[in-house]
């Protein structure tokens, strides 16, 4: 063989290599956890990042708004732009109906849910198009409302307005609970200005990514900060 190519062959570890103490061996066991720890982290934001960048407007039964802040009844600017893109959706006939979910706070007198239904309506959508649906305090329990209503009327299939990088989580728990889903996710508004504030959506999804697929359950109460 061929110096050259030698050199390109990983040689075998010694024996010396396994005639270590015992510290070194729990430091190479550690290394090889955090390596994989670390690599499965980052293809994991990979994941949110690639899925937050798609952008899937099939003809569907339905369009899910997934519901966030409002004040009195007025959506807040990043439930509104999630709106607004359910909005044009709608108008260009990707789904007959819109929709909205989202429960409210301790003394609200609306919630997300019907303060967006109310947004839709003063935006010309037919009061038969829109269906609210007032549950839900996160993202599995909101669905899961969802997925209840659209089993009894037999639709299958949706369209899950979202922000970006929450659309990887929300499309996972939607076919986990039997709904054909894809994203389209509003790319305007506050949860998509600046680089920080997109660094720290894609960083918390991640983690909430990972703990759904983990234990099947909504992210914990510290992980819904919202990050603008």
């Amino acid at each position: 063989m061929d110096l050259s190519l030698r050199r390109l062959v990983p040689r075998p570890p010694s024996a010396s290599w396994f005639r270590v103490p015992w510290w070194r061996w729990a430091a190479r066991i550690v290394a090889v956890i955090v390596g994989i720890v670390l690599l499965g982290s980052v293809l994991t934001f990979g994941q949110v990042w690639w899925v937050g960048r798609g952008d899937d407007r099939r003809v569907s039964d339905t369009l899910i708004v997934l519901g966030a802040s409002q004040y009195d009844g007025r959506p807040s600017a990043i439930l509104a732009a999630r709106l607004d893109h359910a909005l044009e959706l709608y108008r260009a006939g990707v789904a007959p109906r819109i929709i909205t979910v989202g429960g409210n706070q301790p003394g609200d007198r609306f919630t997300e849910a019907e303060a967006s239904g109310s947004y839709l309506r003063d935006r010309g959508v037919p009061s038969s198009a829109v269906l609210v649906v007032p549950q839900g305090v996160d993202t599995l329990s909101s669905l899961t409302a969802v997925a209840g209503l659209m089993d009894s009327r037999q639709w299958r299939s949706a369209v899950v307005v979202t922000d970006r990088w929450h659309s990887l989580r929300s499309r996972a728990i939607a076919a986990d609970l039997g709904v054909d889903a894809v994203t389209s996710p509003a790319t305007a508004g506050p949860a998509n200005r600046g680089f920080g504030t997109q660094i720290r959506y894609i960083l918390r999804e991640g983690v909430g990514y990972r703990f759904y697929q983990l234990f099947h359950r909504a992210s914990p109460s510290a992980a819904h900060t919202p990050a603008v």
